[in-house]
């Protein structure tokens, strides 16, 4: 179906010509989609200043605004043809300087020009919802905006359309876009979160060029906008996933080092330390680059994809205070001839250690066309600053994802990306106790928001100790939860630079016989899930509840992919507690459970672990006397007793357990009075 529209002007001397556009999509990114209102109110950011407004009430300049840093990073790419905002955190937050335009209006628009990657879909590479965050603190609200079709991975620019409903707030049944209530907390300068005004929930890896708000209608209607035009065809993606050279070794497995225009090398032999040398490359220049060959790996017109490389380069003696860096530079994005850039904080800085240095690099998104790879495909390539860095070795794999055969499969998985982690350069241990006065490494972090936390008195009659809570009431409006952060100080446990940390967590609580029921645990933090810092959340049934014991009692959690940037709290935090009430915790460890080196797979809070959950409490009656037996693996534990359950008075059974047969059994007479036992540690 075709119309008619007529393209008139000054430069055409009073002439108009037809133009036939198409009414039906998919749509052209390089103009609005055709089913756009020109009258409706528009407030719209094109990254590249080339879409012209289609009519007077929409605004571009200054009016929309994508914010970075922390977890809503953005960081530019070239991608496409074209040049958009690539999400490097786990949120894109978009600031509307005139956000008070939509107090009133029940339902937005957003129109989005999107990069169809596989950021468009969920992990299992199907459709999921689109979430959105509206309001400020402490009323917020998470409206699903869609669905994106599958058809919409196809390696092109692509038009979508989100529709929202603007709700009201209970607080003060103003719209929670448009208005900003008196009891706002944070950064609402532009009418939503830290500073944005409509927030994208989880879209990690998503690339935009396009941003628009308007009114229900304003773009047409989703079932016009969302369609796709198909991918191109390509072969599929090889069972393959590692490449190699070794430059001592003299081996390759179809890897081979590029010399040609300001990528000429070096080869020299005898290179390291006494003991220790070998044959290496080093570029001539500032660039080191790999080759693969016969398409090992894919081709270009493969999906980009998530590579890992694990070099050993020599830190030379030379370099020590000379600041000479190495590391992954640019790499290609698609394969026509875009090109984008790992960070610079990437790089390893050299010390002049006089040693062979085995790490890796992650680097996401790249398409294997490379840079100046001479017709060959190749990753990222490399970079020496300051000085020609020697490499004996290289390893380049692709992570791949999906139903690929190898998906979520690490071949390089002995290769970190810190080796510090292995050396006991890190500290492995931090503690807050708040009754004992220690901050070592660990402390009770800002207090504010949906966070707001006090310190003061609690436990039982005989125990009272200072620990912190949760402020907020039950129930606040906007709160599902109340939270619990913890600052970790001086980046004890190590830098944010190293790779997710393996992290045990015990906290000593006051299980409050007010709260019983209350469920508890470190609900959200930073993570990395293929060379992308996103969050991570435990699993709903790792809860603690409180059992009202009128103690103070001991929980414990690992978590095994934890980065140290914090959720809500800097400069370094692990996971954030969600607390169901006013739990009190005077007391919180965390330990790094090493991957490598002398303490590898060292727990220093074991003791906190909780009993097996095969360990059973029985009991035996033997002649006038009952025996309480549980297993000898439940050790540090101790055994209460109490003659009532309605009103339970536990406290410990005097006698001393023995050891009989791999058991702990403690015997007691019968003087005919009900009693009720537990272990509890």
């Amino acid at each position: 179906m075709r119309t008619i529209r007529f393209l008139c002007g000054p430069a055409l001397a009073g002439v108009c010509l037809p133009a036939v556009l198409a009414l039906e999509g998919p749509y052209d990114p390089s103009d609005w989609p055709v089913p756009v209102d020109p009258s409706a109110l528009v407030h719209y950011l094109d990254t590249e200043g080339v879409l012209q407004p289609p009519g007077f009430n929409w605004y571009a300049d200054g009016t929309l605004t994508i914010l970075s840093g922390g977890d809503q990073g953005t960081a530019d790419i070239t991608i496409g043809g074209h040049t958009g905002k690539q999400v490097t955190g786990n949120f894109l937050n978009v600031a509307d300087s005139f956000y008070q335009d939509w107090a009133d209006v029940p339902v937005i628009d957003i129109l989005v020009q999107v990069y169809g990657n596989e950021a468009l879909l969920g992990g299992d590479g199907q459709p999921r919802n689109f979430n959105f965050l509206t309001g400020v603190l402490p009323d917020l609200n998470f409206p699903t905006g869609g669905q994106i079709p599958v058809e919409a991975r196809n390696g092109k620019w692509n038009w979508v359309l989100f529709r929202i409903p603007n709700d009201t707030r209970p607080s003060d049944g103003a719209r929670y876009i448009g208005s900003i209530p008196p009891n706002a907390q944070g950064n609402s300068s532009a009418g939503g979160v830290n500073g944005g005004t409509i927030r994208f929930e989880g879209v990690p890896g998503m690339i935009v060029r396009v941003i628009a708000f308007g009114p229900q209608g304003a773009f047409g209607e989703p079932e016009q906008i969302n369609l796709f035009q198909p991918a191109d065809f390509c072969d599929p993606e090889p069972e393959t996933n590692l490449v190699g050279i070794d430059l001592n070794a003299q081996t390759a497995d179809h890897l081979v080092v590029i010399d040609n225009g300001d990528q000429t090398v070096m080869y020299v032999d005898d290179v390291g330390p006494a003991g220790d040398k070998r044959r290496a490359v080093a570029p001539n220049g500032t660039f080191l680059n790999f080759g693969i060959t016969d398409n090992y790996l894919g081709q270009p017109c493969n999906d980009p994809r998530t590579m890992k490389m694990c070099v050993e380069f020599y830190d030379d003696p030379m370099f020590a205070g000379l600041g000479v860096r190495f590391g992954p530079e640019a790499y290609a994005t698609d394969a026509l001839g875009g090109i984008g850039f790992a960070p610079e904080a990437s790089r390893h800085v050299l010390q002049g250690t006089g040693e062979w240095i085995r790490r890796s690099f992650i680097v996401p998104g790249v398409n294997l066309f490379g840079v100046n790879a001479g017709g060959l495909t190749a990753g990222p390539r490399f970079i020496s600053e300051g000085g020609q860095v020697f490499v004996s070795r290289f390893q380049l794999a692709v992570l791949r994802t999906g139903e690929h055969p190898l998906s979520g499969q690490d071949p390089l998985a002995d290769c970190v990306a810190d080796p510090n982690i292995c050396t006991g350069a890190y500290g492995n241990y931090a503690e807050l106790d708040l009754q004992a006065g220690i901050t070592d490494g660990l402390d009770v972090g800002s207090s504010g928001g949906d966070q707001e936390m006090i310190v003061e008195e609690a436990g039982p009659a005989g125990d009272r100790r200072m620990a912190v809570r949760p402020a907020r009431e039950d129930g606040t409006p906007g709160f599902t939860h109340q939270y619990l952060n913890f600052a970790i100080l001086d980046e004890a446990l190590g830098p944010n630079s190293q790779p997710p940390a393996h992290l045990a967590i015990c906290v000593t609580y006051y299980d409050d016989p007010a709260l019983t029921g209350t469920l508890f645990r470190p609900e959200v933090y930073q993570t990395e899930a293929n060379g992308v810092l996103t969050l991570g959340f435990t699993p709903g049934d790792s809860a603690v509840a409180v059992e009202g014991t009128d103690t103070w009692r001991t929980a414990y959690w690992e978590i095994p992919n934890v980065k140290f940037n914090g959720v809500n709290q800097g400069p370094q935090a692990a996971a954030r507690f969600a607390v169901g009430g006013k739990v009190f915790f005077t007391s919180v460890k965390y330990a790094v459970i090493a991957p490598c080196g002398a303490l590898a797979g060292v727990n220093l809070l074991e003791d906190c672990k909780p009993a097996p959950e095969d360990i059973s409490l029985t009991a035996v009656r033997v002649g006038d006397e009952i025996q309480i037996r549980w297993t000898a693996e439940a050790t540090d534990f101790v055994l209460q007793e109490t003659v009532s359950l309605s009103d339970p008075q536990w406290g410990p059974v005097v006698e001393t357990p023995e050891l009989v047969d791999q058991e702990f059994v403690v015997t007691q007479t019968i003087e005919g009075q009900t009693r009720f036992y537990r272990l509890i540690k």
